[in-house]
């Protein structure tokens, strides 16, 4: 979770067990949720996370306007390839249900054989995007190994 006031101890992470939870469904090996500040931070755990290895890395948070909102900044540099249309689906399910989800400026894409995803830091917005990423996850992750597939 990019947040400056949870990794100060300030506010309570939301987000991060429930994608912790979300990711052990779905057959992923996940520690703890990380949170750090918005901004530079953000780019070094990517950055981190990618370098180790893991298959999936989902962010929450820093996807909006305010100054200190640099989750997109950090993450596009990472990936070697963009997947446009994951995030327009996720702003799609968002969309129908507040107008504020047209605001969320997140990235997804692979950083090599790595799934990189930008969710807002809502709860609803995250519950959002792991709807949308549900159907798909095993398919993407397949994909980013190098497994063909049947049209």
């Amino acid at each position: 979770m990019a947040s400056t006031s949870a990794a100060a101890g300030l506010a309570e992470d939301l987000t991060g067990p429930v994608l912790v939870d979300w990711l052990r469904e779905h057959g992923f090996e996940v520690g703890e949720p990380l949170v750090v500040p918005d901004g530079a931070a953000v780019g070094a755990a990517l950055r981190a996370l990618v370098q180790v290895g893991s298959a999936v890395v989902i962010t929450t948070g820093g996807t909006g306007l305010t100054p200190d909102d640099l989750t997109p900044e950090e993450t596009l540099p990472l990936l070697d390839r963009q997947v446009p249309g994951l995030m327009e689906a996720i702003r799609a399910v968002g969309l129908a249900k507040t107008p504020f989800a047209a605001l969320s400026r997140g990235y997804a894409g692979l950083a090599g054989d790595c799934l990189v995803v930008n969710l807002p830091g809502s709860p609803k917005g995250v519950m959002d995007g792991l709807g949308v990423l549900d159907p798909l996850i095993s398919h993407i992750c397949a994909q980013a190994q190098g497994e063909h597939h049947d049209h």
